[in-house]
Order: C-alpha cells, then structure tokens, then sequence
C-alpha cells in the first residue's frame, strides 16, 4: 500500500488509493485541492451550514471535511471502502454513518454542496439539476475538476443550469466554479434517459447519464452478443447467471430473453447502471424477478454462479489499463461454480488471453475482430 500525505487548511491527511501500488497515483487531484481550500473557508465563516459532498473518489474530500459533519453522496460504490480504508490511517477524521447514492440519494436542502466535476457532459447536466434541486434559495455549489478531464462544452452546461458566480483561474491545472442556485429541474430535462432498440428483440435500452455507451451498443458487447446464446444452452433451469459490470443490462437482458427460466443477477460500480439495468429489465420483463447489486465488483458471498457475462471497463479515474479486470477476473474465478464459465469481450491490445490465464486453467478464444475478443474462461 503506498500512502502520501495532503496538506489542506484543515490539517494533514495520509492517504492511499486502493488498487494499485503506482505511488505516481495519489489519492486525490489538484481539483480537490482547490474545493477543500474554498469549502474550509466558506464553512469556517458559516458554521452550521448543512454540506454535502458529492462523487468524492478516494475519500479525501469527505476526511478533509469531516470537522463540518458532511454528508456524503457518490454514484460509484469505490467510495464505501476507500473511504473506510483511509479513516483507518486518519483516526482522529471521522467519517459519516452512510454513503448515499442514486439509489438512496439523501433528502432535503443544503447551504453548500461541494461537487468533484465528472467526465461527462450529460452527467454533469444532470448533477446540476438535481443540485438545483438540493441546494437552498441561498445556497452555494462548488464545482472543481482537472481541466484536461473537463466535460465538452462545460462552460454552457453551467450557464444553462445554475447561476455561475466566480470562475477561478488555473492552479495547478485545475479550475473551480463558484454557483448558485438556478431554475433548471430535473423532471424538465429531456437527457434524463438515452437510449437505442436492441436488435431482433425490439427491446428498449435506455440508460441514465453517468451509464457507459448509453445511446449506442458499443463494439465489443456487439462482437460478444451472439455468443450468450451457445453459452447458456447447456444451463439447467434456475442457475444463477451474473451480468457483471452491467451498464445499462444489455448482457442480461439478451440473457433473459434467451433462457427466461435463469436467476439473473445484475451488478455495477455505479448506482445509476444499477438503475438503469433496474428500469430495462422491469420494462422488457416484467414478470421476471432479477438481483440487482451496487457493488464494485463481486462481494464476499455473492456466488458461485453458473456464468458470469463481462465487458470490464478499461478506464478508471483518468488511468487506463487492465488493473479493474485483472480484480474482476480474480473476483469470477472465485465466484463461479465448479462447472461455471466466465463469457468475456475486451481489448485486443490489452491481451487479456494472458491475464485469464492467471486465474483459470481453462481460457478458450470465442471470437475476435481487429479490436476485440470474446473469450471464455472456466475451471
């Protein structure tokens, strides 16, 4: 575990990025940097105020708060155990009772809420408008992000939305936004759901904004579809069937349409895939009873299934690499039943025939076009 240290108005905190051991990747940016210096001091000239923060990544904007009593909302479930994992190093910060998200998203109105800018457009619309929402008549949103990681178009995006005040200047290639409340609402905004009709089926799959490819089946899952059906063939009815990193259910929804007697499992990091997965499946199966999971990756418990179905994300936070699927070709092997088999398409040049190789003794090539492959793996 590589620790560093942040130096803030507040204090001092140790700090570790869970998953990886790269001590070039700390645990926090220049963009939180800027937001715990302007939050400590508009908290310190309003005590009392009601914050929220929300889409910490690591834990270092709700330790760095802690003396204000934040509350505390993020869309990725890395939050919960990153979080508990630095408060172990910084046992004098305390750290709030609950983590909210979409899926429970917490109540009322706040003085200040401080925001980490996301990589999307529409994601950062749609925080915006829920903040609209969240904030009180006088209430102040702090926004901050790495100016290379800015959302296209983001100075239009606020002006639509808020009532920019301040707009600072680059320090240490970050920016912060200082806004108040504007009169743009969620159940107004036509970009709530995006989405596309799914093949054959004629099935919906509408996604909301924080969701990975959520207005067009992206390549690879297109590549991996055709092998669902060979793949579940020689189930028995009511084996359990994993749509792991589900985005928006396209996996487990082909699934369901072509073995609707499966237990179906659906599981993402985020919150708003959770409910996007949720809101497909209740449309396109009404009938059926799938699990849904807000977990970063395979929890302690959870199997053994009888597949797994997975296109892994290759990004995280800015660093891209095979780092997540390695942790999630290491969680499936250790979730799947004797018999099991983990159906997975990812990037050719990441070579993941190698990376399978470490955790199953079984890894065969299913198919494969100048970008991708579909593989499965199995005991």
């Amino acid at each position: 575990m590589t620790t560093a240290v942040l130096e803030y108005p507040g204090g001092s905190l140790t700090l570790t990025r869970p998953g990886t051991k790269d001590p070039s990747l700390r645990a926090w940016s220049a963009a939180d940097e800027l937001l715990l210096q302007e939050a400590f001091e508009y908290l310190t000239k309003a005590p009392g105020s009601r914050v929220l923060v929300v889409d910490d990544q690591y834990g270092a904007l709700t330790l760095g708060l802690s003396a204000f009593a934040p509350e505390v909302m993020a869309d990725s479930a890395q939050l919960s155990a990153a979080l508990a994992q630095n408060a172990a190093l910084n046992p004098d910060y305390a750290i709030p009772d609950q983590v909210f998200s979409w899926l429970y998203p917490p109540v009322g109105t706040y003085d200040l809420i401080v925001l980490k800018m996301p990589r999307e457009t529409d994601y950062l619309a749609w925080l915006l408008r829920w903040a609209n929402g969240a904030l009180k008549p006088n209430g102040t949103l702090m926004a901050a992000g790495m100016i290379k990681h800015l959302p296209d178009r983001s100075v239009d995006v606020f002006a639509e939305a808020v009532t920019v005040q301040a707009v600072s200047r680059a320090v240490k290639k970050a920016r912060l936004i200082t806004c108040g409340r504007g009169e743009a609402r969620l159940d107004v905004w036509p970009g709530v759901w995006k989405g596309y009709e799914l093949g054959a089926e004629g099935m919906r799959v509408e996604a909301m904004p924080a969701v990975f490819a959520r207005e067009k089946l992206d390549i690879g899952t297109r590549l991996m579809l055709p092998h669902l059906k060979p793949a579940l063939e020689s189930c028995h009815p009511g084996v359990r069937v994993l749509d792991l990193a589900c985005g928006n259910g396209v996996l487990g929804l082909r699934a369901l349409a072509q073995r609707p007697d499966i237990e179906m499992t659906f599981s993402d990091v985020s919150s708003q895939a959770v409910l996007s997965a949720r809101h497909n499946t209740g449309v396109a199966f009404p009938e059926a009873r799938p699990a849904f999971l807000h977990s970063d990756g395979i929890a302690d418990g959870e199997g053994p299934f009888e597949r797994i179905l997975l296109n892994p994300p290759f990004h995280e936070g800015g660093v891209v690499g095979d780092h997540i699927a390695l942790r999630l070709f290491k969680q499936a092997a250790q979730n799947l039943s004797n018999t099991g088999r983990l159906i997975m398409v990812g990037n050719r040049h990441l070579g993941y025939h190698k990376s399978l190789q470490r955790f199953f003794p079984q890894v065969r090539q299913l198919d494969a076009n100048p970008k991708f492959v579909v593989f499965e793996a199995g005991h």
